[in-house]
């Protein structure tokens, strides 16, 4: 324990920046798995902007990435991270690989929950005169928005895991302090305290979507 107490200064920038890689993450992966989600389901058949060649080329690109798991998916992407990033370690490398991957996950997860948005809704905006974009982004998302949040505190939570994952190879974060001052050093007290923060930082998450959730839902 005394040793763990030595490393509490390392032990919180761990968390500065596990937090910081899953929020930064959270943003990046949200935004463009949006859009991403956005295609699939309005590109689908007898949708609103249906393209058969637009959905089944996105459609293959999502089902590829996805099911990789997320370990080999940031180590296939070194060279592009190095490239774009200019690194692959620490809290930048980390960013871009859990932002590009988490970013097809949550377009399933979009895509699955606009489809759930009652058809009728829809039509009665297109009577009105609404274009696709108009329904899209006032009609279809904010009549998804609490299934939606609940997608997104899943990915929150996934976000999490991802974080300590991409500290076995030098992403930082609470994942690389548990295998750098835990594991290596067979120093348990700090490898169950990082697991209880995680821990911590997941219920925080879940309860503070599910909070959001209810109240978009209510509205």
């Amino acid at each position: 324990m005394n040793e763990f107490i030595s490393d509490l200064p390392t032990f919180y920038q761990s968390i500065w920046q596990t937090l910081v890689i899953v929020f930064v993450s959270l943003i990046f992966s949200g935004v463009l798995g949006l859009l991403i989600g956005i295609v699939l389901y309005g590109t689908r058949p007898g949708n609103l902007i249906e393209n058969r060649v637009a959905y089944a080329i996105t459609n293959v690109v999502v089902n590829i990435v996805r099911p990789v798991p997320f370990i080999i998916f940031v180590s296939a992407i070194v060279p592009l991270t190095i490239r774009v990033m200019g690194t692959f370690i620490g809290v930048r490398g980390a960013v871009f690989a859990i932002s590009l991957g988490a970013a097809f996950a949550v377009a399933r997860i979009v895509e699955q929950n606009l489809v759930g948005v009652d058809p009728g809704v829809i039509e009665a905006a297109r009577a009105m005169g609404a274009g696709p974009m108009r329904i899209i982004f006032t009609v279809l998302i904010p009549e998804g928005l609490g299934p939606l949040i609940l997608g997104y505190t899943f990915v929150f939570v996934g976000l999490v895991d991802m974080s300590a994952q991409a500290g076995a190879i030098g992403g930082g974060g609470l994942g690389n302090f548990a295998l750098t001052y835990g594991v290596q050093r067979y120093n348990y007290p700090a490898i169950y305290i990082t697991v209880a923060v995680i821990i911590v930082l997941v219920q925080l998450g879940q309860f503070f979507g599910n909070y959001l959730s209810r109240k978009a839902m209510r509205h």
